[in-house]
């Protein structure tokens, strides 16, 4: 006897906004705790964070805290759209340390979708002006410390955290 199973992941670009909500607040606590972004630039970054999610082009997002060339601390969020089964946690837990002289890089990874067409039709619609990154996102030097998950129907994005 065999049996089947079609499973079907629908979510709209209301839960993709839910989502993203959670997310904007997690960039803005870790502008505003470290002091190296601006509120606007943390808003820049999650209008164009959002926009990619809606168009199906958004992978991850990478934000690491240096202090020179040395990692103080990281968080990755991923995207998952099979996430209809997550239970969705608050934003925060990302009161990172003001240290003089850090900085903050974030990086975004792209779906194969997010070839030079996709590129060229988005570039006037995006806040920042983002370019190609071969930065070691893997934080090897950092401890894993756990995380959160985000979701609405089937569409979610799971943080990763790292600390030293």
């Amino acid at each position: 006897m065999s049996q089947t199973a079609t499973r079907t992941s629908t979510y709209t670009t209301a839960d993709i906004e839910k989502v993203v909500t959670r997310v904007r607040a997690d960039l803005m606590m870790i502008g505003d705790s470290t002091g190296a972004w601006t509120p606007e630039k943390a808003h820049q970054y999650a209008h164009d964070i959002e926009l990619l999610a809606k168009e199906g082009y958004l992978k991850s997002v990478d934000v690491t805290l240096f202090s020179g060339d040395t990692e103080i601390c990281a968080t990755r969020f991923e995207v998952n759209t099979d996430a209809s089964s997550w239970t969705s946690s608050r934003p925060g837990g990302v009161l990172w340390p003001r240290i003089a002289n850090s900085y903050l890089r974030i990086i975004l990874s792209y779906t194969s979708d997010y070839d030079d067409e996709a590129r060229a039709r988005m570039k006037s619609k995006l806040d920042i002006n983002w370019v190609k990154s071969t930065d070691d996102t893997s934080h090897w030097m950092l401890t894993n410390k756990g995380g959160r998950d985000y979701a609405s129907n089937s569409y979610g994005v799971q943080r990763k955290d790292w600390a030293a």
